[in-house]
């Protein structure tokens, strides 16, 4: 149908005027209230795509981080320089994927394992 026209008010001289669309009523002189207006901090909302991309995205990054892990332990008996800096590698793009424990796990067996072959094993 048509559009609704506000009610008209009566302004006297010395009352405010609002710009148009303020959603602070207008004060009269018969009405001197205190009111106020809470605000809610706004609700975050995931859409259901964003969500799977979110899940796919830790799925990839888990078997990565097994790899990485994988790498790391193997790093600790054969080659520790090679397999150590591959389990590092692996260990951050795992972490970046959304896999935080099993990445960190990863670069920290990886860095031992190549502290441990440049700076002990040669003396053995």
């Amino acid at each position: 149908m048509g559009a609704s026209v506000p009610p008209r008010v009566s302004l006297k001289k010395d009352d405010q005027v609002l710009p148009t669309g303020a959603s602070v009523p207008l004060r009269t002189r018969d009405n001197r209230e205190e009111t106020a207006a809470e605000i809610a901090a706004p609700v975050p909302v995931v859409r259901e795509k964003e969500q799977n991309n979110i899940r796919e995205r830790a799925a990839t990054g888990t078997g990565l981080g097994t790899v990485a892990l994988a790498l790391s332990i193997l790093s600790l008996f054969v080659l520790p320089i090679l397999f150590g800096a591959a389990g590092i590698v692996l260990g951050f793009v795992a972490r970046r994927r959304g896999a935080e424990s099993l990445g960190a796990w990863a670069i920290g067996i990886g860095a031992v394992s190549i502290i441990v072959g440049i700076f002990i094993l040669p003396f053995f």
